[in-house]
């Protein structure tokens, strides 16, 4: 565990001495934002005219999953790849570290820093709070950031464990985005037309267990265990790759 902490400290630094660190928060707060004062705006002009509901944090976090399925590649896309590339993975092989840990530690200082992002979104529902009487609805805000942690944490997973397989970070980025795009967008449209396999692709849809289910209130465990399972099956194939890479 202390090794998987030190990895992960170390990578979370790196982020912050690094560009990327805030090319990608300012394109997920930016956006946030803005739609945050577009939602206050319609609520309260729809206010002035006697119409409308009490805005929601929900959005929000909807919004930066979406984000997170294009900036998730360019986050762990060097996690391994780069190490391997530049030759520093086979120093990292010979030191006393697990393959489980250095994959762990990757993933683990990736998450730590969207989870700093995602700290500061927690303003938006707070400044909501004030202007919604009595208060709004803390169990959907809280069951809509466990979402938003288990969603970002498969993607990130899924991403260090692709990052794992190759020496080149640009066909890294490319092929984690595309699976992220396929599992998001494309693998629920047949779902509708399906019958008997309509509910099993629903069910492997990334977007279905968040969007339909977590960000709305509803805490079911099959929603959990799917997102942690992606998670290990992330760290799996990560460990994996390095493994075979050891043994080359």
């Amino acid at each position: 565990m202390r090794n998987i902490w030190t990895i992960a400290k170390r990578e979370y630094d790196n982020y912050f001495n690094s560009p990327l660190a805030y090319v990608v928060a300012f394109a997920i707060l930016l956006p946030l934002g803005i739609y945050f004062a577009l939602i206050i705006w319609i609520s309260a002009d729809q206010a002035m005219f006697g119409g409308g509901g009490a805005p929601e944090a929900t959005p929000i976090n909807w919004l930066f999953v979406f984000l997170m399925i294009f900036l998730s590649p360019a986050l762990t896309m060097r996690a391994l790849s780069d190490e391997a590339r530049m030759g520093t993975l086979e120093l990292m092989l010979t030191a006393p570290v697990r393959d489980f840990e250095l994959v762990a530690g990757k993933w683990l200082g990736a998450m730590l820093f969207v989870l700093s992002l995602a700290l500061v979104t927690l303003v938006f529902p707070i400044i909501l709070n004030n202007f919604v009487t009595p208060s709004i609805d803390w169990k959907v805000v809280l069951s809509s950031y466990l979402g938003l942690v288990l969603v970002v944490s498969a993607l990130l997973a899924l991403g260090v464990g692709i990052s794992a397989i190759f020496t080149n970070q640009f066909a890294a980025f490319f092929t984690t985005l595309g699976l992220f795009f396929f599992l998001w967008f494309m693998i629920g449209l047949p779902a509708s037309y399906l019958q008997e396999s309509g509910e099993v692709l629903n069910y492997l849809s990334l977007s279905n267990h968040f969007s339909s289910s977590m960000n709305i209130g509803t805490i079911n465990l099959g929603d959990i265990a799917y997102y942690l399972s992606l998670t290990a099956l992330g760290l799996f194939v990560g460990t994996t790759a390095i493994e075979i890479r050891r043994w080359r």
